[in-house]
C-alpha cells in the first residue's frame, strides 16, 4: 500500500497537476446543476477540484488520509469554505454516512490496490443521501506503460461498470473525455452514476 503521507512530504506527487481535472471544468460549465448541495471528494489531495466545486456553489467536503496534503489544501482554500477532513476512505466517520448529495470521484479508485475496490465503492455509496449521485473520472487504460507498476492501477470499462452495479449503481452517462491532462488523453472514462430504482 502506498504511503501517501510520505509522498506529499517528499514531493513525490506526479499525479497532482496543480489544477482541477479538465473534465470537471467542462462538467460544471455544461451541467451547472449537477453538483448541488453537499459534495464529497474522496482522496482530495491538495483540493484543486474541491475549490472549483466550492466556487460553483457546492458545499464541499474533501477527504484524504495524508495530513500534509490537507494542510496544503487548507492553505490554498482562501475562502475557508471547504471542509477538509483527515479520514480513512474505507472507514469513514459516522457523521458522513448518508450525508451527501453527490460524490466526485477523481481517479481515487485507480490509486487503490484492486482488492480494495469493492470495499471502497461500498464506503463511498454509504455517504450518499437517497437519490444521491456519483460522478467521476476513472483511469481505464488496461495496459500500463513500460516500467509502470501502479498506482494508478488500470481497470477495464467492463470491470468498472460491474463494480458499480454490485453497489446498486449504473451509469446514466459515460464517455471518454475530449479534454484531459497532458498524457491522459484517451486513458480515462467519465461517468455519471445513479442508483438503480
Amino acid at each position: 500500500m502506498t504511503d501517501w503521507e510520505n509522498c506529499y512530504q517528499t514531493g513525490q506527487t506526479n499525479w497532482d497537476r496543480g489544477e482541477p481535472a479538465p473534465v470537471l471544468r467542462q462538467l460544471v460549465s455544461r451541467q451547472p446543476g449537477l453538483f448541488q448541495g453537499r459534495v464529497l471528494i474522496p482522496g482530495c489531495g491538495l483540493g484543486h477540484d474541491a475549490r472549483l466545486l466550492s466556487a460553483h456553489g457546492a458545499k464541499v467536503t474533501g477527504v484524504d488520509i495524508a495530513p500534509t496534503a490537507l494542510k496544503k489544501a487548507r492553505e490554498l482554500d482562501t475562502s475557508g469554505a471547504i471542509d477538509f477532513c483527515e479520514a480513512d476512505l474505507l472507514a469513514l466517520p459516522a457523521d458522513m454516512l448518508g450525508a451527501f448529495d453527490a460524490v466526485w470521484e477523481h481517479t481515487c479508485l485507480c490509486a487503490l490496490p484492486p482488492e480494495m475496490r469493492k470495499h471502497y465503492i461500498q464506503s463511498v455509496v454509504s455517504t450518499l443521501k437517497p437519490g444521491g449521485i456519483v460522478t467521476g473520472i476513472f483511469y481505464i487504460n488496461p495496459d500500463l506503460d513500460p516500467g509502470e507498476t501502479g498506482p494508478p492501477f488500470p481497470i477495464t470499462v467492463e470491470e468498472l461498470i460491474a463494480l458499480w452495479n454490485v453497489a446498486g449503481f449504473e451509469p446514466v452517462e459515460q464517455w471518454v473525455p475530449d479534454v484531459a491532462y497532458a498524457d491522459r488523453e484517451g486513458r480515462e472514462l467519465a461517468m455519471i452514476l445513479h442508483r438503480r430504482a
